[in-house]
């Protein structure tokens, strides 16, 4: 398998995993499209042109040119130089590793990945929300994380990669639907009564249980264990935590739960005031579960692929 083969079947997974409809991902493309074609000539060199293609602007081959045949892959939920330079100590050991993953965004992928956050909206819409409003609240919420991100040094550990000739590519968002895909069905199928249930129906699955083993399993940020689950929604996707008024938004479409990796204080403090159950089903966990299911699905393609798991991402194989 080319490393081109991998990143575009793990887009593909992306794209069969997302929540939101095909007419709602094509307005989402056609937007950049447009954006593009009123580009002066000398404005088109900084566009990324993956962005009219797919949309997922924080996943990226971000070194390579896609056709190295990749076998063994040391994957990392985050990627730093560290994990470069630990990829090359792996091959002055004899160790075979012909690429890098990260999950988390790097470089471009990074510097851009606020984009994704526009899906949020259409996911709240799904629920029943007023996907307008949503999207008038994301606007905001897109400003804010843009300007966070923009002091940040973005190419550091792909300066590294470079240097030491390694191919490296980063998956986020496609991985993060196939996690809420998942986690979407199954909530759907098993229709928990109480709160604690919720937490036992994430027990059952490994990745939780082993964030449980490492101190970073589940738990109920908000919520007594013992009351009522109602309406569970999944909020794992979509780049970054959505604005804190979202909650609002979730609860008068009937949410009583919500199921996320991580919540700022500012959510936690919003979701108690208008009594939404939170459940934190773990961080790196989660993102180890949509890797997981995303390689699955890139394995029943392309055959088996030998990883070499590090930096919190753990290799756990469900399609037999």
């Amino acid at each position: 398998m080319k490393l081109i083969d991998l990143y575009n079947t793990a887009i593909e997974a992306g794209m069969e995993n997302d929540l939101r409809t095909k007419e709602q991902i094509e307005q989402y493309l056609q937007t950049y499209k447009e954006k593009f074609k009123s580009l002066k000539d000398e404005e088109k060199e900084f566009f990324d042109p993956l962005l009219a293609q797919h949309p997922f602007a924080d996943s990226r081959i971000l070194n390579g040119d896609g056709q190295t045949d990749v076998q063994a892959i040391l994957i990392g939920i985050d990627i730093s130089s560290a994990e470069v330079i630990l990829a090359d100590r792996l091959r002055e050991k004899g160790r075979r590793v012909d690429a890098i993953m990260s999950h988390h965004p790097s470089a471009r992928a990074w510097a851009q990945f606020y984009e994704v956050m526009d899906m949020q909206a259409d996911i709240l819409g799904r629920l029943g929300a007023n996907s307008v409003s949503a999207q008038n609240l994301m606007a905001k919420r897109q400003g804010e994380v843009k300007r966070k991100v923009m002091p940040a040094n973005h190419f550091q550990a792909l300066d590294a990669a470079k240097l030491l000739g390694l191919p490296w590519l980063c998956i986020h968002t496609p991985a993060d639907n196939c996690v809420v895909r998942f986690l979407t069905n199954l909530f759907e199928e098993k229709r928990p009564k109480k709160l604690k249930e919720v937490i036992d129906i994430l027990m059952d699955i490994e990745e939780y249980k082993e964030g449980a083993r490492r101190g970073c399993g589940p738990v109920i940020l908000c919520g007594d264990k013992n009351g009522r689950a109602g309406k569970v929604s999944i909020d794992m996707t979509g780049g970054t935590e959505g604005p804190v008024d979202f909650f609002d938004m979730a609860q008068k479409a009937g949410v009583g739960t919500i199921i996320g990796m991580h919540f700022s204080e500012a959510h936690f403090k919003k979701a108690k005031e208008v009594g939404i159950n939170l459940v934190i089903a773990g961080h790196i966990p989660s993102d180890t579960l949509g890797m997981n299911l995303m390689l699955d699905y890139v394995e029943k393609k392309h055959g088996r692929i030998e990883t070499i798991d590090c930096s919190g991402f753990y290799r756990i194989i469900r399609n037999g």
